[in-house]
């Protein structure tokens, strides 16, 4: 398995640089990024991407510096500067389908207490809240209502201008971790070890559009509560810290499936054999969770774990996955998965379906011997059981990317344009597919000749 890093990730970086196009050799047969470019930009630790559209992304962190990219040519187009602590969230926001300015903008968080809204196409700060009595750690967008959230020590409801529409009193010190929207003008509220249900309702005199309710707090978590996605608007997961993963139906509020036994002390028969560190009993945290249309891809530790919805099991895992915690995963097409790690490594999946083959117990006695008499039922009872139970899916590795020399923060995947990585080593990684750029020089290459008239076609 190939191992590189790129060195000098620990270096100052006042000008954004972008390296020399480099490549990874023939060893991984079914990894298509087989060239990669490096930009250098921030100072410190890079946390956050968002993609803008369909060439462009933004990178955030622990600088306060966002910079806007392009995905396919590695250029950086813009930065922007007025955050003088460091990021904690970043999201777009949506321009309204009745507004003839389409420039894309985003919002983004800071330590230092503040919310600033960015127009990506000038590098323009529009507006900036200065308000804030703590520290937002997350934000959301209800695009059919117009209004966008912040989650800290309480929870903000804001229209487009920036204007405070309503807010809830004191939640927790520890602060609101995750938000996400749910039917009905209801969002999900990650305090601590709860989840809280707050709705959006149509605001009395005196105030300036909306108000919020709380509605109902979940408390089937026994730990705090580290991750929330909704599914399809019929289902949303919340994954903890003591890695239990819970499903819940977005109407009644009620629990539709849990799962609590991603620890097995047990030794895991698929791991790969080149990783050899024991996961200890608290190593469970579920860091992520992303979805498809039957499957939930959770990290959990230093593993990956497939659970589908409609059986409402786990069908495929990989324990040890990688050598630290996971902290981001992704699905991709043809049945892909993307994971990244503390360990520095970025792994590519294949999500394959095992064969499943009918196994009869051989028959024991005396005449079974010979072919007499018929297998004991009760007997093949415990194996078929067992069979059933088993995961009916593997994970395969087909692709490890080594090129960040510290923790691997968190991706994008660009179907055009290949996979961003950022890093706590301050850089981003672009990983292109190699074939699908060596075509694309190559035409290039022939419409210059043409131009030149250097091309000449032979009959």
């Amino acid at each position: 398995m190939l191992r590189w890093l790129i060195g000098g990730g620990r270096e100052p970086q006042g000008l954004a640089e972008k390296s020399p196009l480099q490549t990874i050799g023939e060893e991984q047969t079914q990894n298509p990024y087989t060239e990669l470019l490096v930009l250098k930009a921030h100072h410190d630790i890079v946390r956050y991407l968002v993609q803008l559209d369909d060439s462009r992304f933004a990178s955030a962190g622990d600088d306060g510096t966002v910079v806007v990219w392009n995905a396919q040519t590695g250029e950086k187009l813009l930065e922007l500067n007025g955050h003088t602590q460091k990021i904690t969230a970043i999201i777009t926001l949506p321009c309204l389908e009745t507004c003839e300015e389409k420039n894309q903008l985003i919002l983004t968080a800071s330590a230092d207490r503040t919310v600033i809204e960015w127009d990506c196409d000038t590098g323009r700060q529009v507006q900036k809240v200065s308000c804030f009595q703590s520290t937002v750690k997350c934000l959301a967008v209800i695009q059919r209502l117009d209004v966008w959230l912040s989650g800290g020590n309480d929870l903000c409801v804001w229209n487009r201008n920036l204007d405070l529409l309503c807010q809830t009193s004191h939640l927790s010190d520890t602060g609101i971790t995750a938000l996400i929207e749910i039917p009905k003008n209801c969002v999900v509220a990650a305090v601590g070890k709860e989840l809280i249900i707050f709705r959006l309702v149509a605001a009395t005199e005196g105030s300036l559009g909306w108000d919020i309710l709380e509605v109902k707090r979940l408390l089937d978590h026994q730990d705090n509560i580290l991750s929330l996605v909704n599914v399809n608007d019929v289902s949303f997961v919340s994954g903890s810290h003591v890695g239990e993963l819970i499903i819940w139906d977005t109407l009644g509020w009620t629990v539709q499936a849990c799962e609590r036994n991603f620890w097995d002390p047990s030794p895991q028969l698929d791991a790969q054999r080149e990783i050899k560190l024991c996961q200890k009993p608290n190593d469970v945290s579920i860091h992520h969770l992303t979805w498809d249309e039957e499957n939930v891809f959770v990290a959990v530790g230093r593993g990956l774990y497939v659970y589908n919805l409609p059986m409402k099991r786990v069908i495929a895992c990989q324990k040890a996955a990688h050598d630290s915690s996971v902290l981001h995963v992704a699905k991709l097409p043809n049945r892909q998965v993307i994971s990244c790690s503390e360990d520095g490594s970025v792994r590519i999946w294949e999500l394959r379906e095992k064969q499943q083959l009918s196994v009869e117990p051989a028959p024991t006695g005396f005449f079974n011997m010979w072919g007499f008499g018929r297998v004991n039922k009760q007997a093949s009872h415990p194996a078929k059981k067992q069979q059933e139970n088993a995961t009916s899916c593997s994970l395969e590795l087909i692709g490890d990317l080594i090129g960040h020399s510290s923790s691997v923060e968190m991706f994008l995947y660009f179907e055009d344009h290949g996979l961003v990585t950022c890093s706590a080593d301050h850089l981003i990684i672009l990983w292109k597919n190699g074939e699908r750029e060596s075509g694309l020089r190559s035409l290039k290459l022939f419409q210059k000749l043409e131009e030149n008239g250097d091309l000449y076609l032979s009959v």
